[in-house]
């Protein structure tokens, strides 16, 4: 009777394990393919976004643009993994009185992140999609003015 318990317990305890182990699997690191720097070259010039891993839980970026000799940053993006989930946070320059604002993540695989904030203005969800090894198509979009938009920016590596 005593060894039957012992089993039980052990069972148990190594269901618990097991549960927690799952659920503590650190999913941004499916993001990682996001690392590098991005140019999506435009009538205006190029516009670069550039993704590292700074820590076992946060991707940091920026997307910017080179005129010169000087660097235009546009936001500072933190993509980052807690208790509550993964989430895109973007600073972006003269919106949201240069607050941070969170998107929740939806989808995140090796091929496909989707976030979203469905109270924000605009955009709701930004969204990116490998395509290659060296391709990408960024994506924002939602409803702005009681009009649905859209924009893309294609991408490539070069870095």
């Amino acid at each position: 009777m005593k060894k039957r318990r012992i089993f039980f317990i052990a069972i148990a305890g190594l269901l618990v394990f097991c549960a927690w182990s799952v659920k503590h699997t650190n999913d941004i690191n499916k993001a990682e393919w996001l690392s590098g720097t991005w140019e999506n070259k435009t009538k205006r010039g190029s516009i670069f976004e550039t993704w590292f891993k700074k820590t076992e839980n946060e991707l940091s970026g920026k997307s910017y643009m080179v005129k010169g000799q000087d660097t235009i940053v546009f936001e500072n993006i933190r993509l980052i993994q807690d208790q509550a989930g993964i989430f895109y946070i973007p600073v972006v320059k003269n919106q949201n009185e240069d607050l941070p604002v969170r998107f929740v993540a939806k989808t995140i695989s090796d091929t496909k992140l989707i976030f979203e904030n469905p109270e924000h203005d605009f955009p709701q969800i930004i969204s990116y999609n490998k395509m290659s090894s060296d391709s990408l198509v960024a994506e924002i979009s939602g409803t702005k003015n009681g009009q649905e938009r859209r924009q893309t920016f294609p991408m490539k590596r070069v870095k």
